[in-house]
């Protein structure tokens, strides 16, 4: 089978017949292809398959209202008491609501709230304790007149159904509908978008020696297999976004391979999710106090957002917003000339 990754570009001096990569901000006008015995070279953007060409170039749809024309940043809500990053600052309720009111302001684009925290090694949550500790805070935003769209970052049907019920708009499920059976018929009755991440294994046990063949291929054969899926369920493939899964199951080589590669994932078809804020790689390449202490991951996880942006990546979960949109309004400006008030 040949895989095509797309060599995103951003530079101002395009040549004549490069093409969109995804209808955003990037174009290209080669792709590398790769099969499993490795790369096979370049090929020119006019001499792809149609139907690769076509998924490459396409326009994503809106994610739950948010045209994806430019990077969108989903601002990271975890009201839980063990978050490997934030554990226990944010589970009061009035705590929460004000970090959710905060990122609003900064410039999130996305609110994504999760009650169980899907850290290495970390245990199973019943779906009660979740409920209890999400759908509150995302009825209470609702009701204050939040004015974006809110996620819920859950595994669970019970869950999913509760926070939407509360006004939630979008489900993230780090499973990819492949935990609980009855999630993909919620969010195809819903009509809601959904996010598919790709992990190995579970979060209690995903970083014991994780393996893969080819990691960047791997990920990408079992993203197209959840597609499928959740397209035979009833969800059009228009409403899913796709995560590979950074830190989930990898090890700091599987992750770089990824973020490297990011561009190939664009040839699913969907809209494409980076979540590598704080993940202990960033602290493990970055050294000193960062090793040890996920908030003082912020500048290595700028840095990886930013790779990701000049791969056309369409959406970045992240913790620390104001310094993110900051980062990006300058990487606009710079880069592509586009200076935001």
């Amino acid at each position: 089978m040949d895989y095509f990754r797309p060599i995103a570009m951003t530079d101002a001096a395009r040549p004549e017949g490069a093409l969109p990569l995804a209808g955003g901000w990037c174009w290209f006008d080669r792709a590398e292809r790769l099969t499993r015995a490795g790369s096979q070279g370049l090929v020119a953007a006019a001499d792809l398959p149609g139907e690769v060409r076509g998924r490459l170039t396409a326009p994503r749809a809106a994610f739950a209202g948010l045209t994806l024309d430019r990077p969108r940043l989903m601002g990271i809500l975890n009201v839980t008491p063990d978050s490997f990053s934030d554990g226990g600052r944010f589970d009061a309720p009035d705590a929460a609501l004000a970090h959710a009111r905060g990122m609003a302001e900064a410039g999130a684009d996305i609110l994504d709230i999760g009650g169980e925290s899907t850290r290495p090694g970390s245990a199973e949550v019943e779906p009660g304790d979740e409920i209890r500790r999400t759908a509150p805070v995302i009825g209470a935003l609702i009701a204050g007149g939040l004015g974006m769209p809110i996620s819920i970052d859950t595994r669970k049907s019970e869950v999913a159904r509760a926070a939407l019920d509360a006004g939630a708009a979008i489900v993230n499920d780090v499973a990819a509908l492949d935990y609980d059976p009855d999630l993909a018929a919620l969010v195809a009755t819903r009509g809601v978008p959904v996010c598919l991440m790709h992990a190995q294994g579970t979060p209690a046990t995903m970083q014991d020696d994780p393996r893969y063949d080819d990691v960047l291929l791997d990920v990408y054969d079992f993203l197209a297999a959840r597609i499928a899926a959740a397209e035979a369920a009833g969800i059009a493939r228009d409403r899913i976004v796709v995560d590979p899964g950074i830190g989930f199951g990898k090890t700091v080589a599987h992750n770089l391979a990824l973020i490297r590669g990011l561009s190939l994932f664009h040839g699913l078809g969907c809209a494409v999710l980076l979540g590598a804020s704080r993940k202990r790689f960033i602290g493990t390449l970055g050294g000193g106090a960062a090793a040890g202490q996920a908030d003082r991951r912020g500048p290595g996880t700028i840095a990886v957002t930013l790779a990701g942006v000049a791969q056309g990546v369409q959406v970045h979960r992240v913790h620390d917003t104001l310094e993110t949109r900051q980062a990006l309004r300058l990487w606009q400006a710079v880069t592509l000339g586009e200076e935001e008030p």
